[in-house]
């Protein structure tokens, strides 16, 4: 069996820890600089407050501190940040990184270039690593729809790992996969993970129909919702997502598990689909991120990004102006503080 250490001790970085002990791998987990309750909670009791879970066995908590000592000997490392810390996660990870070296990211998100270019994160951490590394050194992403609360409960979950290493992929898979976490591979890391990003920022629109049938006072007395709204709006996402994945250079299907599995699973519950409701409701995204002060909203992170790159991406001729008017939408929204207006009359160019 092997040795893994995970960087990252929040939700999904510390669920990994489920299936890779439960296949009886020694799993040290480390929490980053933001960590330590979680850490300290781990280490007296085994208690994960925020999974609100025992640790299996085989599960070594580690402060960040302690990290030198978690990785010697590791055969593997899961980097189990958020899109935030990919930067922190290159520079902390490099030095201490060897030739041979695999890292596998259950983080998702998008980072614009000021030239305007727009990265996966697997790239991002790559580049933090230092030179003589970084073609030596396999990476990977995890893809698809996991709820890290489910996975961590032994529920069925199926995911997709991602890596250019079609090497590393067989051994990654023999070392995750168990009777309830299924895995499949791909070597088009591009095309998943740009899946794996957009379905947060798609989910913020699909989750403003909510709020605009909360403002409209609810269900009404025969029991009209407003699904037909949010379908609209998941199909529109998966209509742009495709778009996107192609301009990216990837190849992946939005159709199935890295698209919009992925976003389907999204949109059942937490932030992401929460900040789409307040903004339903009227409020601006300033008003929305005060009332979840404390929230890691990545799926504005990544529209964020979106809008630094699309009119580069007009000005080269890569889009046309009318194009990807629902991600138009919600650029103005998340960037300008401006009101929702659902552009119902391009989203399916009609």
């Amino acid at each position: 069996m092997s040795t893994i250490t995970i960087l990252g001790a929040g939700f999904m970085g510390t669920a990994v820890a489920w299936p890779l002990a439960d296949n009886g791998h020694a799993v040290r987990l480390v929490g980053t600089h933001l960590d330590a309750d979680i850490i300290r909670s781990c280490q007296a009791s085994g208690y994960h407050p925020r999974l609100r879970r025992q640790l299996p066995a085989g599960v070594q908590p580690f402060y960040v501190e302690q990290l030198d000592h978690a990785l010697a000997g590791a055969d593997l490392i899961v980097s189990g940040v958020n899109s935030l810390g990919m930067h922190w996660i290159g520079r902390t990870l490099g030095p201490r990184l060897w030739p041979g070296a695999t890292v596998i990211a259950v983080t998702k998100g998008l980072e614009a270039t000021p030239a305007g270019d727009l990265r996966i994160l697997p790239d991002v951490l790559r580049d933090e690593l230092p030179p003589s590394l970084r073609d030596r050194v396999a990476l990977a992403a995890i893809g698809g729809p996991c709820i890290a609360g489910e996975l961590a409960g032994r529920r069925h979950s199926c995911v997709i790992f991602a890596s250019r290493d079609a090497v590393a992929l067989p051994r990654l898979r023999a070392t995750f996969q168990t009777p309830y976490y299924h895995i499949t591979t791909s070597t088009d890391i591009i095309g998943v993970e740009v899946c794996a990003a957009l379905k947060n920022a798609y989910t913020v629109a699909v989750g403003i129909a909510g709020g605009l049938l909360e403002a409209a006072g609810g269900v009404d007395e025969a029991g009209a919702g407003m699904h037909n709204l949010a379908a609209a709006l998941f199909g529109a996402s998966a209509r742009e997502m495709a778009r996107l994945v192609a301009l990216m250079g990837g190849g992946e299907n939005v159709a199935w598990l890295p698209g919009v599995g992925d976003q389907y699973v999204t949109c059942v519950g937490g932030r992401t689909i929460r900040l789409g409701r307040l903004l339903g409701l009227g409020r601006t995204y300033t008003q929305a991120v005060a009332e979840m002060a404390g929230e890691t909203l990545e799926g504005a992170y990544v529209i964020q990004q979106l809008a630094r790159v699309l009119p580069v991406w007009e000005a080269q001729g890569r889009i046309g102006r009318d194009e990807l008017p629902l991600l138009r939408m919600l650029c103005r929204v998340i960037t300008t503080d401006a009101a929702v207006v659902i552009p119902f009359e391009a989203l399916f160019g009609n």
